[in-house]
Order: C-alpha cells, then structure tokens, then sequence
C-alpha cells in the first residue's frame, strides 16, 4: 500500500447484506492493515518533522575526554544540518551511569541522546547499573577507536613487553599498576594485558588519568595502561617510556610504537566511543541521526582532529553498534569473572 493512498485505505467499507461471514473478514483485514499503515506514516511523518526542538548529547564524565571532544565536533556539524542546535551536556559521576540514566528514562523521541565510551559495557560488571545496558538504548553508530599504550616509568628497568613481562614473573605481586579507577577502561586493559601475560600484578586505582600518570612517573606504580593520547605529551617531554599499544595493528599516527600482540600473539583491547538513544526512538529517526553522524565523521576536518588526539573514525549501521555493544558486555564479564571483580 502506497504512502499517498493511507488515508483513502483506512476509510471502513461496508459490506454488502449477503456478503456475510468473508465479508466481515474482509473488513477487519482492511482495519488491521490501514492500523499498520497509520504507524508508518506516522513514524515517516517524525522523521521528516525531526528534530523539532535542541538536541542533548549527554556525557557521564568531565570535559576534556575524547567521547566529549569528539561529541563536540559532531553536535556542531549536526547543528549545521538539522537545523536546531545540538547541545553537549556533561553529567559526570558514578562511572558514567548518572548520564546513562538521565537517558535511558529520557522520552524516546531522539532529542536526548548518550555519547558513551568502553565505560558503557565495564559498569555491569563492577557495579550495580539501574537501567539495563542493553533494553533501554538503541544504537545510532560507533564512532571511533582508540589505542591504549602501555607506559612504564624511567626508572624501571625495562624497554619491551617481554622485559616488563619477565620483571613481573621475577617478583610475583611485587609489581603495581595504576589507573583511572575501578571499572575504567585503562584497570580493564591492565587486567587483560595481566591475564594474556600470566603475571601477578597488584591493581592500584586512582581518581582519574592525571594522577594515575603522576604517580607512573613517580615510579610509585611500575606501569599504566594509558589511553594513547593522555600519555603523549609526557612521554615527549621524556617523563615516561612508552612500551606498545593494546590494538591489534600499530596506530598509523605512531607507527614505531609496537604492539602487545607482537610479544603475546592475539591481545587486542580498544578504547572507544559510540552514540545511543533511549529504547523505543523511532527507526526512521534512528536512521536520520545515522546518516547525518556518519557523514561528519567522514569530513577530513574532522578525521584529521581525532587521529591528531590518537583516535581512529569508525562509523556503522546501529544494528552493527548494538550488536557490537552485546559483544563487548560478554568479553567484559568474562574478564571481570575470571579476575574476581564484582560488583558491590
């Protein structure tokens, strides 16, 4: 049934006397299907009226962090092209789920909106989250990756994977390694990197990422799984040795850095970032952010300011996102259970 004929479709017709019981059932086929056709257009007629009021991209976590840059760029492309202004609203706290809530409760209309980070899939795991991480959102797209780089103070006496390696199997538990606190991306890498190397190693969790690096070279921790971008400054003012990065592939921005699957074959750990809407947001509506979000992320402005902060752009359908974040919900379990960590 054509979007032009809906409204003519939904105009009941009256049987004829002796049309009798095929009749009546011809008629509630009719109903059924103009009730169906209703829906559609109502959703084609959102999509097409959307946005019709400012957009909120909400962010669990203080300015500064890729997801927050990185969701900047994209709301003032966004406002160019939609025509509204697209906002970025930081509500840090509690691991990032203060904002997944204020979400996941928001009305579904694609006016509220979460940029998250690999924090998204770790909070399950180490606390306890009022709002289910895969039911209540639906995902828009991925929009990047970005390596961790394995960082040791000067003072320690090692120059490769393999060296830390075997400096943490001379002295089992002896060693540290900071953090940007429990349940952050960097304590998930450092456990991985622990469980791939089969070392005993002891976590120490800090407030943030500035100090977890002070204290790295302070040499009061022995190493840091560092996002690539927070640790480069200091490593180009020669206050901490880089080591590898967690990805698979060397990062085209430091392709001296090796990786940790050079020296452990198959390690492979990425920070990322991604953005969802509240469960139930109409498909078509979905579809428009989509589009829009990928287009940006493919503007070489934009491309050259994350790979310049050690991002790579990645941008995909929402069913590939949701799919994805179910994935990385079950590698983080699995991690979490095989290093004793639970929520409280």
């Amino acid at each position: 049934m054509s979007h032009s004929h809906g409204r003519r479709a939904c105009t009941p017709i009256a049987p004829a006397p002796q049309a009798g019981l095929a009749s009546a059932a011809t008629v509630l086929a009719l109903c059924a299907g103009c009730g169906l056709t209703s829906h559609a257009d109502a959703q084609a007629r959102t999509a097409q009226d959307f946005p019709t009021r400012p957009i909120r991209i909400i962010i669990g976590f203080t300015p500064g962090g890729q997801p927050d840059i990185f969701s900047r760029l994209i709301a003032s492309r966004l406002t160019d092209v939609l025509g509204q202004n697209v906002l970025v609203d930081n509500r840090p706290g509690a691991g990032g789920t203060i904002g997944a809530k204020l979400v996941a409760d928001a009305v579904p209309d694609g006016h509220t909106l979460l940029a998250v980070s690999g924090a998204h899939v770790i909070q399950p795991s180490v606390a306890r989250v009022t709002y289910d991480t895969v039911r209540d959102f639906a995902g828009i797209t991925q929009m990047f990756t970005s390596a961790y780089l394995l960082v040791v103070p000067n003072s320690l006496p090692a120059t490769s994977v393999r060296e830390v390696v075997a400096l943490a199997q001379a002295k089992p538990g002896q060693l540290n390694y900071s953090s940007a606190g429990t349940g952050s991306g960097t304590h998930f890498a450092a456990e991985m990197f622990k469980e791939a190397a089969k070392i005993d190693v002891v976590h120490v969790p800090y407030k943030g990422i500035p100090e977890a690096l002070t204290d790295t070279i302070a040499g009061r921790v022995q190493f840091f799984m560092a996002p690539l971008s927070s640790a480069m400054t200091m490593i180009k003012d020669g206050k901490l040795r880089p080591i590898a990065v967690s990805t698979a592939k060397r990062v085209g921005t430091h392709p001296e850095l090796p990786t940790i699957a050079e020296t452990i074959p198959g390690f492979d750990f990425d920070s990322w970032g991604g953005m969802l809407a509240p469960a139930k947001t109409p498909r078509p509506v979905i579809d428009r952010l989509n589009t829009e979000i990928v287009r940006a992320l493919a503007l070489p402005d934009i491309v050259a300011r994350m790979r310049a902060l050690g991002a790579e752009p990645v941008a995909g359908t929402p069913q590939a996102f949701d799919r994805f974040i179910r994935e990385q919900l079950a590698v983080i379990a699995a991690v979490a259970k095989r290093a004793g960590i639970n929520p409280p």
